[in-house]
C-alpha cells in the first residue's frame, strides 16, 4: 500500500518534485516554439499589408491633422476645373454658332474655290507643248572640246525655267512639265546632267506644256531675250527644239504637299527665297 505524500521521506518528496516541474518545462518549450514564430510571422504578414495599403502616406491619425491646408488645396484644383469648363463650353457654343450661320460651309466653299487655281485639280483645254533636247550624241563627240564648252550642248533648269516663265506671262492657266503639275511651290534643280522636279530626276528630252489663250503663250515666247539665245544654240549645236499646238490639253491635279518650309520677303528689286517640301 502506497504511502501518502506527506509521509514520504523529504528526499524523494524533492525528487517527485523536480521529475513534475522538469516534465511541464519541456511542454512549455515546445509550445512557445512553435507560437514564437508565427507571431512574427502574423506581425509581418500585417507590416506588409499596411505599406499596400497606405501607399506611401500616413495611415496614422495625425494625417488628418492638416483639414485647412487640404480643402484650400482642393478649393484651387476645382476652381482651375471649372475655369476649364466655363472656357470649354464657351468654344462649344461659338462653334454651334457659326454652325448655325453656315460659317464652315461659306469657308469650305472658298478652299473649293481655290483649288483650282493652285493646281489641285484636273483641267483641260486649248494649249501648246514646247520639247527641248540636249544636242545629239554625234554632234556632242565632234565638237572640240578645248573650243567649246560641253554645257553649252545641254539643255539645263534656266532654259526650262525661261520657257515656263514665257508660257506664264503669255496667260497660262494651267502648266505641266513632264507631266507633273506645276503649282506655286516647284523648283527645277539642275543635277549633274538631269533635272529634278518635285524630288524626281528627269533625263532629257524635257516636255513643258501649258493651257492658256495659246497665240497670246506663242507671242510671249518668240519676244523672250533668253529663249533667243537658246535658239541661237539650236541654230549652232542642233539643240531639240519643238512646238506643238493642241486643241484639248489633259493635265491631273497636283497631289504633292504644298506646305513652305521657309520662306524670305523679298526686298526691293530682290529675288524671292525660301523652299518648299
Amino acid at each position: 500500500m502506497d504511502q501518502a505524500p506527506h509521509r514520504l521521506p523529504w528526499r524523494v518528496r524533492i525528487s517527485g518534485a523536480v521529475a513534475t516541474r522538469l516534465r511541464t518545462f519541456r511542454r512549455r518549450s515546445r509550445t512557445w516554439r512553435l507560437l514564437v514564430p508565427a507571431v512574427f510571422l502574423l506581425a509581418g504578414m500585417l507590416f506588409v499589408t499596411s505599406a499596400v495599403s497606405s501607399g506611401g502616406t500616413d495611415l496614422r491619425a495625425s494625417g488628418y491633422t492638416d483639414l485647412d491646408g487640404l480643402a484650400n488645396s482642393q478649393r484651387v484644383d476645382v476652381e482651375r476645373l471649372r475655369a476649364q469648363a466655363a472656357d470649354l463650353n464657351a468654344q462649344v457654343n461659338e462653334l454651334s454658332t457659326n454652325l448655325g450661320s453656315g460659317t464652315p460651309k461659306k469657308l469650305q466653299q472658298r478652299v473649293e474655290a481655290l483649288r483650282a487655281p493652285a493646281g489641285l485639280t484636273p483641267v483641260h483645254g486649248p494649249g501648246v507643248t514646247i520639247t527641248l533636247n540636249d544636242a545629239p550624241a554625234e554632234v556632242q563627240n565632234s565638237v572640240d572640246t578645248s573650243q567649246v564648252d560641253i554645257s553649252n550642248l545641254l539643255v539645263h533648269q534656266q532654259d526650262i525655267q525661261a520657257v515656263a516663265n514665257a508660257l506664264w506671262a503669255g496667260g497660262a492657266e494651267a502648266m505641266t512639265i513632264q507631266g507633273q503639275r506645276v503649282v506655286s511651290t516647284t523648283g527645277i534643280k539642275c543635277v549633274g546632267n538631269s533635272v529634278v522636279l518635285h524630288d524626281v530626276p528627269y533625263a532629257p528630252p524635257y516636255y513643258i506644256s501649258a493651257i492658256g489663250p495659246v497665240d497670246k503663250m506663242l507671242s510671249s515666247v518668240n519676244n523672250t531675250p533668253y529663249i533667243d539665245l537658246y535658239f541661237e544654240a539650236v541654230q549652232r549645236y542642233d539643240l531639240g527644239w519643238d512646238l506643238k499646238v493642241a486643241n484639248d490639253l489633259q493635265m491631273p491635279g497636283f497631289t504633292g504637299s504644298t506646305d513652305l518650309r521657309y520662306a524670305h520677303a523679298a526686298g526691293p528689286g530682290q529675288p524671292i527665297t525660301g523652299n518648299a517640301k
